[in-house]
């Protein structure tokens, strides 16, 4: 690290970084969320491959994330470039990330063989990319700022804008693909990827330009494994993320990815899928006074708040599912988002918390290695989600655009209620042994001194 006078790290940072910070999440959302509620239903429906052959691609897919995730958080934590250590993947991986993700929604002329092949080749890859881009969100938001309020700060601008592309990119797919399609649903969904892909791929480069990456431990260094690991050892927080991340995210993926089906097949609507989904609009607000809850309720209470109203909204949602109530499903889901804006507003501090507790704790600072981990944890969620959905639909008679049988009817209602209930109320009962909140203060005293040593 070069001897100049280093910026007051718990400095509040401008607007305009703060947005840019944000931008990111927006980008990864817009094409992650159409991935993570549409790809499914577009290899079933539209590229007519086999629901259990998709099952099993996302399952395998997770096998190949949980060696590239820790090798993207190895790769970040020995990267130490004139602009930061996770700040150079948004320029280096936003473009090929971009590529892959409009392959993926390309129907190719193939034979069945050719499809499922070119299905495994650009998920994989863009799921790969992914990570490339994604964990690196994670992993600078403690390198921008020591300041717990301004973490919190950037934390809420970049859920805000995250929920603000998931809801658009959920709200729009439906109805981009039949305006530009007219009617070719294969070339609608190529087109609406090429836009998504495009915006995404630009938003990723204004985060690389406009952030700067002041936090760094006194001997900042290039880490060796051996070292870079020790900065998990006892870190209890961030065993407790993980765990809670990878059961919430099983619950929300089946949750996601049957949205369209439920609503096509049970409820026989398919436009009520992208009403519904455009409901989560309404976490902004929770999103928004995050901050504010938090300081009353501690990282804890509002996090548990928040799994808990998840549980509740799916109880419910079983309630409208058994009478095909759509004012009943419509509460349900405005209940849903209600706790998951709570989830997503607080996971990236909680998250910036564990690298600070591992370097409080065993005096290594490895943001990328712990963060990534994380990442893991939500994608191998995804993968185990994706595979279950799969699974269920195959095994129980689903047959695309066919009317479907009560056994295929009631794997898509389990998908989109039973499974996400069982995921979320794991998800809550591991908050109850979450504890960090009340070390804090003395972790951050700790660190400031050896800081300034």
């Amino acid at each position: 690290m070069s001897n100049h006078a280093e910026p007051d790290v718990s400095e509040k940072l401008s607007n305009k970084e703060r947005v840019s910070y944000g931008v990111s999440d927006f980008a990864c959302n817009i094409a992650n969320g159409m991935v993570g509620t549409y790809l499914m239903y577009y290899y079933t429906d539209v590229f007519l491959v086999a629901a259990g052959a998709i099952g099993t691609l996302f399952f395998l897919a997770r096998i190949v994330d949980a060696v590239c995730g820790p090798a993207w958080g190895i790769l970040i934590d020995h990267t130490h470039t004139k602009w930061g250590k996770s700040r150079p993947f948004f320029l280096w991986f936003s473009i090929p990330y971009g590529l892959f993700f409009i392959l993926a929604f390309s129907s190719v002329p193939l034979d069945s063989m050719g499809k499922l092949i070119w299905a495994y080749v650009t998920y994989i890859a863009i799921d790969v990319l992914y990570l490339g881009i994604n964990i690196p969100i994670t992993s600078i938001l403690p390198s921008l700022t020591s300041s717990p309020q301004e973490r919190v700060r950037l934390s809420t601008v970049r859920q805000v804008l995250a929920t603000t592309g998931a809801t658009l990119i959920s709200v729009m797919v439906l109805p981009m693909v039949a305006l530009l399609g007219r009617g070719n649903n294969q070339l609608g969904f190529f087109l609406t990827a090429v836009i998504i892909g495009v915006l995404t791929t630009c938003l990723l480069l204004v985060t690389f330009k406009n952030t700067r990456e002041r936090v760094h431990p006194k001997n900042d260094h290039k880490l060796p494994l051996s070292e870079s690991i020790k900065a998990l050892k006892g870190n209890w927080p961030w065993m407790i993320i993980s765990l809670m991340y990878f059961f919430f995210w099983i619950g929300m993926q089946t949750k996601l990815q049957v949205t369209v089906y439920f609503f096509k097949y049970n409820m026989h609507d398919a436009g009520l899928a992208s009403v519904m989904l455009g409901l989560q609009a309404i976490s902004l607000v929770v999103i928004v006074f995050t901050p504010y809850l938090t300081a009353h309720f501690g990282k804890k209470g509002t996090m548990s708040i928040g799994l808990g109203l998840c549980v509740i909204s799916q109880i419910i949602l079983g309630i409208g599912a058994h009478y095909l109530s759509v004012p009943i499903l419509a509460i349900a889901t405005i209940l849903g988002y209600f706790g998951n804006g709570f989830f997503a507003g607080l996971l990236p501090v909680m998250l910036a918390d564990t690298v600070d507790y591992g370097e409080w704790k065993n005096g290594v600072r490895a943001e990328g290695l712990v963060t990534s981990f994380s990442g893991i944890s939500s994608n191998f969620g995804m993968g185990v989600g994706g595979a279950v959905t799969g699974f269920l639909l195959s095994m129980n008679g689903y047959v695309a655009n066919h009317q479907q049988t009560p056994q295929a009817l009631t794997a898509i209602e389990m998908n989109y209620i039973w499974v996400p209930l069982i995921g979320f109320g794991i998800g809550l009962i591991l908050m109850y042994f979450y504890n960090f909140d009340k070390l804090q203060p003395k972790i951050e005293a700790d660190l400031m001194a050896r800081r300034l040593k």
